[in-house]
């Protein structure tokens, strides 16, 4: 992939909002809330071949989500932390949220299909205003570049309840002290939950 989004297939990415690839679903067996599950995955969307290692690392690493509460996956691509979430807490609403269309069509699908009746995948507008997020878990669009992700962040972690936490996962090579460090300059109580194989995982609590 390249770091500028495009039009034609060999510059598709997976912030592009409607891919250019042809919509060619496949199906993959990924590892999802302790259990091997079939899930679809497409062109066009980020990691289209299985769970990326950053993603990886979150599911792995993160704490148990509570058995309730209105949980957050901001930049959900197919699926695999909303699908978690919404595995592992039954009793929780799960939003995934995503500019790319393909991307939030498999999330849908995949949800139906592994009968998450708690899972919704929409765009940012689509969610409501004055819904409040007890967790977020993110591996964060890094390439988008730093205003965008910038942005992104201070868009959303003000909509974490004031007892919420946040739990990004972000490669250390690509910035993930320098975000941190951001994060706190902004008013967020920002820590270094764990390192593991070159990633950290960030706690973001609601801060100010």
């Amino acid at each position: 992939m390249t770091d500028t989004p495009g039009r034609d297939t060999a510059h598709d990415h997976y912030f592009t909002a409607s891919p250019a690839s042809a919509d060619e679903r496949r199906t993959i067996n990924v590892p999802l809330a302790g259990a091997t599950r079939a899930v679809h995955v497409a062109p066009g969307v980020f990691s289209a071949e299985r769970i990326d290692q950053g993603t990886s690392v979150l599911l792995q690493n993160a704490p148990q989500p509570p058995a309730t509460g209105t949980f957050l996956d901001l930049g959900c691509g197919w699926g695999p932390i909303t699908l978690s979430l919404g595995l592992l807490a039954p009793g929780a609403q799960v939003w995934g949220v995503d500019v790319n269309e393909r991307a939030l069509g498999l999330t849908r699908d995949n949800a139906a299909a592994l009968g998450l009746q708690n899972v919704r995948a929409v765009r940012a507008e689509e969610v409501p205003v004055d819904l409040r997020f007890d967790l977020i878990w993110s591996n964060p669009p890094i390439r988008v570049g730093k205003d965008v992700l910038h942005r992104l962040l201070t868009t959303w972690l003000p909509r974490l309840a004031p007892d919420g936490d946040a739990y990004l996962v972000v490669q250390r090579n690509l910035g993930s002290d320098s975000l941190q460090r951001w994060l706190i300059e902004q008013g967020y109580a920002a820590e270094r939950f764990t390192s593991v194989k070159g990633f950290r995982i960030l706690r973001v609590g609601a801060g100010r």
